[in-house]
């Protein structure tokens, strides 16, 4: 065995003295052809890891390109809401409601960074109904902004002139000013990422749950009492009234104002001996604003055709206020509707009060001849089924909020229906006569 291994160890060592010979021999050839190959080695091996390094500086450029747009856009947290959990938004929404309930508006305009001249008469009016609001729990999410806060206040109100309390619920946005103080934000100037985030937070199963809690605990109180439901609608009626007699009231005072400064102003008369007069002027609103995340309609009806919505802060331009709660509106180049509830007057501009006589009266005949082709159209239709109360509405003798009340009804009552007019109006028979209701509030 040994005399084998021996024997092949000499044959090697033979062939390697003699290929040692050969490049010994041959060195000019075989040392240019080695040292090519080791060039050649080194490129190849400088080619991968440049490669290897440009891939791995484009894999951070991606993630950063990822992160980057991931930080631009605002991620809608699934946490749950907190119930009484931060004490300094607990303190300023007790100031709020303790304001409403007193009318104190020069607290309230400390606390909301935008109110108007509309929304302050209405404060003022409901405060002279409330007595206080002696129980209130705030419930918290977090905003679309740093130290900002969507906040769901759950109160319930003591009447002056009705026993009981009545449950509710009211949306805020909260944030926080340049001093480190809260307060509400009432604006409208979110952008539509803010304003996604916030429709999307509000429509979170612990916040829909919430709302439906309030409304259930209302709807039964509805049930348990119907004079709840009258006394509501009274209110509500009320002070929508003195709101607009108000507004009125201000408007006409503004008028006599500027009057009386323009005759100050006259020199007397002319060189004819004529007297000059100033043209009246009244103020017009041309444009509104969302208050709410709200429908847009083809005609004045809530069974008209959906044409998109209205996000809160989008501005339109008006075309006419309607007396039936509608606003006509310009939308995507033609007319549509909002329901005026969900809009407030963004810009204004001065008319002469003639044109805007002129252009009502003309309004007013045609509206008053399209009635009139209706009725004559509908006088002799048959009553085509029932319709259902949704929410206690009152049953009037006209299409108008102006037309004489005949009763009121009641969630769940069924009424016989004649026809729903485009008008916003249901036509109904009651008690053996022809009555309507607003159309909002039946199905």
């Amino acid at each position: 065995m040994n005399t084998s291994n021996n024997n092949i160890r000499d044959f090697l060592m033979a062939k390697l003295e003699i290929l040692k010979n050969w490049v010994v021999k041959n060195s000019k050839i075989v040392m240019p052809v080695v040292l090519a190959i080791c060039v050649i080695i080194t490129v190849v091996i400088s080619v991968n890891a440049n490669k290897k390094a440009v891939e791995e500086q484009e894999h951070v450029s991606v993630n950063n390109m990822i992160e980057e747009a991931a930080s631009n856009s605002i991620a809608t947290p699934e946490v749950p809401l907190e119930e009484n959990a931060h004490p300094e938004i607990n303190e300023l929404m007790n100031s709020y409601y303790t304001a409403m309930a007193d009318g104190d508006v020069a607290t309230i305009e400390t606390l909301v960074d935008k109110i108007d001249n509309t929304e302050v008469l209405r404060i003022e009016e409901m405060s002279k109904y409330i007595e206080s609001y002696p129980k209130l729990d705030i419930y918290t999410k977090v905003g679309p902004v740093e130290n900002s806060y969507l906040v769901y206040a759950c109160s319930e109100v003591k009447f002056t002139d009705y026993d009981k309390t009545i449950p509710g619920m009211k949306v805020f946005y909260v944030c926080v000013d340049e001093n480190g103080k809260y307060f509400i934000n009432n604006n409208g100037e979110e952008n539509e990422s803010d304003l996604k985030y916030i429709k999307e937070v509000s429509l979170q199963d612990d916040v829909v749950d919430l709302n439906n809690k309030v409304a259930v605990a209302y709807n039964d109180m509805l049930a348990e009492d119907e004079e709840l439901g009258q006394y509501i609608l009274d209110l509500r009626e009320e002070i929508d009234k003195s709101v607009g007699e108000a507004l009125a009231q201000a408007e006409g005072s503004t008028t006599t104002e500027e009057a009386a400064e323009g005759t100050e102003a006259e020199t007397g008369e002319t060189a004819e001996g004529e007297e000059t007069a100033e043209e009246e002027m009244v103020t017009v609103v041309t444009k509104v604003k969302a208050t709410d995340v709200v429908n847009i309609r083809s005609s004045d009806s809530e069974t008209a055709d959906k044409l998109g919505k209205a996000e809160i802060g989008e501005e339109f331009e008006l075309v006419e206020k309607k007396g039936n709660g509608w606003s006509k509106i310009v939308y995507e180049g033609s007319e549509a509707y909002i329901k005026s509830e969900y809009l407030e007057d963004s810009e204004t501009m001065e008319v002469a009060a003639e044109e805007v006589q002129e252009e009502t009266d003309s309004t007013d005949t045609e509206t008053a001849e399209t009635e009139t082709e209706a009725e004559d159209e509908t006088d002799t239709a048959q009553a085509t089924g029932t319709v259902t109360v949704i929410e206690n509405v009152r049953i009037r003798s006209g299409a108008s909020e102006d037309s004489e009340k005949l009763g009121t009804a009641y969630i769940g009552q069924e009424l016989e229906l004649i026809m729903k007019q485009a008008d916003g109006w249901t036509k109904i028979k009651y008690n053996g006569k022809t009555a309507y209701v607003k159309s909002e509030f039946v199905e």
